[in-house]
């Protein structure tokens, strides 16, 4: 008799007594992503430490998002306290300082023109914004909705915590996956809106940049950038010092470690705290599935956007700009960059786009902060 009680307690105190139908579902979410991480390699670094996070969050009784109880010494769970990164704006702002001193500016030095590039890939942003508004989102959730046609995780999450932060984990997994999803999503727009004459376009080598325009780059693009908008300075200025580190050539061990530990540490922290805050409870909702179709829309209309004005660009050069560079103005670097590459090489085996289009790439994580901090500006 007291063997079977004993089972009885242990059965009653276990997570199989208390699941639901709902975090079953989460748990299955959780599967798919981990197979997408793993078996099709889909930003791993990202989508496997946030899909053990939904996994996570979603195991009953486990506690680990559980705040801790007002009034009493007892502690809060492990993933509530680390979660504090991405709620005070810490990760995202420290993931930029890493990607800062990952990225090499010098393609858009040599063609400052990236820019309008990566300022055309914004569209999805506010064309998101005002469907949004228009099905009944607050300015501040559409905003925070909006952000995610940037194909920036960082900086959707550091707006959304800011403005809507009960939409982080759909905007969040939203924002993380269409980035995964970029081999899959951008290349039958770029079929659908260029020609196979435009996509064969050869572009002419880069010129050389030197290494006074490197390094004078982040700093004028720090002082510019915060001037204009300061609420952006968390995110652009770590963009930027992470740069300077790359481009000074006397902190190498500060630039090995801001590309590699500080990075990897941040990006496990990031991904299983946002992956945990996707609880059943808060996540199924009819809200999320906007949110989600939402986001695909952002994200299309980015890679229309630069598509367009890289045909635009095309035709004012006389046919020597290759429009497919324009898809490379959303912010994921360098996954987007490659993804020209890969499309101009199947018009013509002997193009090489890649670097030509980091120029665009690059501009795109410039402009989705700047983007981010008018937003915020207007509704924070």
């Amino acid at each position: 008799m007291m063997f079977v009680d004993a089972l009885q307690t242990i059965w009653r105190n276990s997570g199989f007594s208390a699941i639901t139908w709902q975090q079953c579902v989460m748990i299955g979410i959780a599967f798919v992503l981990i197979y997408l991480a793993i078996v099709k390699k889909f930003e791993p670094l990202l989508l496997l430490t946030i899909a053990f996070g939904v996994l996570l969050a979603n195991l009953p009784l486990a506690g680990l998002m559980n705040e801790p109880p007002a009034g009493s010494d007892e502690p809060g769970g492990l993933l509530y306290y680390l979660y504090l990164g991405v709620k005070k704006g810490i990760y995202p702002s420290l993931i930029f300082l890493g990607i800062g001193a990952m990225t090499d500016f010098g393609p858009l030095i040599a063609r400052p023109s990236g820019l309008f590039l990566g300022a055309a890939a914004q569209l999805g942003i506010f064309s998101a914004f005002l469907i949004a508004l228009a099905l009944g989102f607050t300015p501040q959730e559409a905003a925070s909705i909006g952000i995610i046609g940037g194909a920036d995780g960082p900086t959707a999450i550091f707006l959304t915590t800011r403005l809507a932060p009960e939409l982080l984990p759909a905007i969040a997994i939203a924002a993380y996956s269409y980035m995964a999803l970029i081999p899959m999503i951008q290349p039958p727009l770029m079929r659908l809106l260029t020609t196979k004459k435009e996509r064969e376009v050869k572009m002419e080598q880069l010129r050389e940049v030197t290494k006074l325009e490197r390094i004078c780059f982040p700093i004028a693009v720090t002082v510019f950038c915060i001037l204009l908008l300061p609420s952006v300075a968390p995110l652009i200025g770590m963009l930027m010092l992470g740069n300077l580190f790359r481009e000074s050539g006397v902190v190498e061990r500060l630039s090995e470690t801001a590309q590699n530990a500080l990075i990897n540490i941040v990006t496990i922290f990031l991904g299983v705290t946002v992956g945990a805050t996707a609880r059943a409870d808060r996540f199924l909702s009819p809200d999320t599935l906007k949110i989600i179709a939402l986001g695909l829309i952002a994200f299309a209309f980015s890679t229309v956007g630069g598509l367009l004005f890289g045909k635009i660009m095309y035709w004012l050069s006389g046919g020597k700009i290759n429009p497919l560079i324009g898809s490379a103005g959303v912010s994921a670097v360098p996954m987007a960059a490659r993804v020209s590459q890969i499309e101009g090489q199947k018009a013509n085996p002997s193009n090489y786009l890649l670097m030509h289009a980091m120029g665009p790439n690059v501009a795109g994580v410039i402009g989705s902060a700047v983007a981010a901090g008018i937003l915020l500006a207007l509704f924070g």
